[in-house]
C-alpha cells in the first residue's frame, strides 16, 4: 500500500514562487554543486542590495536567499538575466549537493561534469518538474562528505577510470553504475520511483517500510552489484594543525570538519575558506567576493570558497576582506554555529534566534561541537550531521539536545 500524499503543500521557496514571511518575500536561488561564478554573484549582491534585506543568506544545501523582498519580479528578472534560473518549470527542483573540494583537492575524480550533466537532464526531464522542491541529489566525489548528508539520491564515486559510483537511495547503497550517463539515470530513476511509488511524497524519508523496500528494488533492478568498500579513497595528508592562513591547512578529510582557512589546490593554486557571521553575506561584501574574478562554491556547511587563487592574491583577499567579515579562521565560533531568522522574520519563531545566538558567541563560552539554533520546532536549516540543537520554547528559553 503506498504511503499517503503529504496533507500540506510543498511550500518550499523558488525564484518564482516566493515564500510569504513575516520580513517580507523570500526567493531561494539553487545553485547546483553551490557553484557560481564571480559575474553571477555580482548580479545577486545588486538584486539583494536594490530589492532586499542587503544580504545574501547561506543555506544548508549550499544556496542562496534573499529576504525581506520589496520587488518579486525585479529580483526574478536579474537572477534569470544571471543565468541562475534557466527553467521556470524546474526552477525549484536543482537540488544537487556536490563534494564542495571536489576537482581541486582530492577525491576519487573531478565529479563537478557529473553535476552539470545531472542538472542538464533534471531540466531535460518534463516529469522532473513535478518533483517536491524539497528532494536532495547528491555527488559525492569518494571522501565520503556528501553521503554522510543521506541524500534522497546520492552517487559515491568508487573508482575513476572507468567512471563508476555507488548509487544510493537515503544513505543506503543499493547498486553501482558505470558511466556518467548511467549514473546521472541512476540518480533520476530514484527521483522517478519514488512518484511511482508513493504520489506525493516529498522525500524518501516519508516512505513506510513496504514502499521504500519497493522504491529500492525497482531501482538496484537495474543496476550492478555496489562497488567493494575497499576502492574507498584514503587521504593521508597530514599538515601542522597550527598553521591557519600563513601556511596551507590539511584539507578537511573527515565530514563536519571546516573548510576555513588557506589550502594548497592539487595543481598548486589557493584555496581560501571563509565563513561569515549568522550564514548572512552582506551585499557589499558579495561584490568584494565578485571583484576577485575567482570561482566561488558554497558549501553545505554554509561556507565560502574562493578557488584557484595565486598566492599574491589570496594573501590580498585576506588582507582586504577580513577586516570586512570574512572570516578565515577555522576556531572561529562561526565556523560551528548556525541559526534560522528567528523572530521577528518568521512568525512561527518564539524567540530573536539571531539575536540570542550573537549574545551565546559575544559572552565568550567555547563551542565545544556543532551548534544550530532554531525558533520553533520545525528546525528549520538545521545541519545534516550530528549536532547539538538549540531550540526555543514558547515560554521564552531554550531547550537543548543532540540529534
Amino acid at each position: 500500500m503506498n504511503q499517503p500524499a503529504r496533507a500540506a503543500t510543498d511550500r518550499c521557496p523558488g525564484v518564482f514562487d516566493t515564500h510569504p514571511a513575516a520580513d517580507g518575500a523570500l526567493a531561494r536561488v539553487r545553485l547546483p554543486g553551490g557553484r557560481i561564478r564571480p559575474d553571477q554573484l555580482e548580479v545577486l549582491a545588486r538584486a539583494a542590495a536594490d530589492h532586499a534585506d542587503g544580504h545574501l543568506e547561506l543555506t544548508v544545501r549550499g544556496n542562496l536567499q534573499m529576504r525581506g523582498i520589496t520587488d518579486v519580479e525585479a529580483v526574478a528578472a536579474a537572477v534569470v538575466a544571471a543565468g541562475l534560473a534557466p527553467s521556470s518549470t524546474h526552477d525549484k527542483v536543482r537540488n544537487i549537493e556536490l563534494s564542495p573540494l571536489t576537482g581541486r583537492i582530492g577525491g576519487i575524480a573531478d565529479a563537478r561534469p557529473l553535476a552539470a550533466a545531472l542538472d542538464d537532464a533534471l531540466r531535460a526531464d518534463p516529469a522532473a518538474a513535478s518533483l517536491s522542491g524539497r528532494f536532495l541529489f547528491g555527488i559525492d566525489d569518494g571522501r565520503g562528505d556528501i553521503a554522510a548528508r543521506r541524500p534522497d539520491a546520492c552517487a559515491v564515486l568508487r573508482t575513476a577510470t572507468p567512471l563508476a559510483a555507488d548509487i544510493s537511495i537515503g544513505g543506503i547503497a543499493v547498486g553501482s553504475a558505470t558511466g556518467p550517463e548511467s549514473i546521472v539515470s541512476a540518480l533520476i530513476s530514484v527521483a522517478a520511483g519514488l512518484g511511482e511509488v508513493s504520489p506525493g511524497a516529498w522525500r524518501v524519508r516519508d516512505l513506510d517500510a513496504d514502499a521504500r523496500r519497493r522504491l529500492t528494488d525497482l531501482v538496484a533492478s537495474a543496476l550492478d552489484p555496489v562497488i567493494d568498500d575497499d576502492t574507498m579513497i584514503d587521504d593521508d595528508t597530514v599538515i601542522d594543525d597550527d598553521t591557519m592562513i600563513d601556511d596551507a591547512d590539511a584539507a578537511p578529510s573527515t565530514p563536519g570538519e571546516p573548510i576555513v582557512g588557506w589550502f594548497d589546490q592539487d595543481d598548486g593554486a589557493v584555496l581560501l575558506g571563509a565563513v561569515v557571521e549568522l550564514g548572512r553575506l552582506p551585499a557589499r561584501l558579495a561584490e568584494f567576493i565578485a571583484a576577485v574574478q575567482a570561482p566561488v562554491v558554497f558549501t553545505p556547511d554554509r561556507e565560502i570558497l574562493l578557488c584557484d587563487l595565486s598566492e599574491g592574491v589570496a594573501e590580498t583577499v585576506v588582507r582586504v576582506l577580513a577586516p570586512m567579515g570574512l572570516i578565515f579562521d577555522a576556531a572561529s565560533p562561526w565556523a560551528s554555529v548556525s541559526c534560522c531568522v528567528g523572530a521577528p522574520g518568521c512568525a512561527s519563531a518564539h524567540a530573536p534566534v539571531r539575536d540570542d545566538l550573537v549574545a551565546r558567541v559575544q559572552d565568550g563560552d567555547p563551542v565545544a561541537e556543532r551548534e544550530h539554533w532554531v525558533g520553533c520546532a520545525r528546525g528549520c536549516g538545521s545541519p545534516a550531521e550530528s549536532h547539538l540543537s538549540v531550540e526555543a520554547t514558547p515560554d521564552g528559553g531554550y531547550e537543548r539536545r543532540r540529534r
